[in-house]
């Protein structure tokens, strides 16, 4: 549903002054990296703001320069695909209910209510709410009982493979988004072709 400005292109340029761009670059990948394999980590303020202390460290020896907690968090920006608002109303309106299902830390529901997406929703889990990570299939259990359905009644629509695997995994049907084609869809409008209604 959401999508990333390249960070290392927005970070504040005084903080990254005379270093090579490919080298602010690699930096926030390693930063990323080190980041999405411990967002269950960061499950309540205290935790994601170690967490987030940690990414700062990872990114600032990556660059080999101090770089705060804040001037990293101030160079991400997120932002909603232009199909996720109105597939989500759409969805809504047709009385599915809707269950955000993904591997992040504990902001995860005020990122997606400061983007508009948070009150189209039923519910979020995060990985690190759950207490589970993609591929594991656990971290559909909460999503299920949010949603009052049986997994064989659920259908989960991921952009990943992990996405896939942890949904199979827990008899939930699952549909591979890739926006440049190869996936099982290419855009969120196509939901409602796989909804057997």
């Amino acid at each position: 549903m959401l999508w990333l400005e390249a960070p290392w292109e927005r970070i504040d340029p005084e903080a990254v002054r005379g270093i090579a761009p490919d080298r602010v670059r690699d930096a926030f990948i390693a930063e990323m990296t080190y980041y999405m394999a411990r967002t269950d980590e960061g499950s309540d303020p205290d935790s994601l703001a170690d967490l987030r202390a940690r990414c700062a460290g990872v990114l600032s020896r990556e660059i080999g320069r101090e770089v705060s907690v804040e001037t990293m968090m101030d160079a991400l920006r997120f932002h909603p695909y232009d199909d996720a608002l109105p597939v989500l109303q759409s969805l809504r309106k047709a009385g599915i209910r809707l269950v955000c299902v993904s591997n992040w830390d504990c902001s995860l529901p005020s990122v997606l209510a400061r983007l508009g997406l948070g009150e189209e929703l039923d519910g979020i889990v995060s990985s690190a709410t759950a207490g589970a990570r993609k591929p594991d299939p656990a971290i559909f259990a909460p999503a299920l009982e949010i949603a009052g359905c049986d997994a064989s009644e659920a259908l989960h629509v991921g952009d990943s493979g992990d996405d896939v695997t942890a949904a199979r995994g827990a008899g939930i049907k699952a549909l591979r988004l890739d926006r440049g084609g190869g996936g099982d869809i290419s855009s969120l409008a196509e939901i409602s072709e796989h909804l057997g209604r």
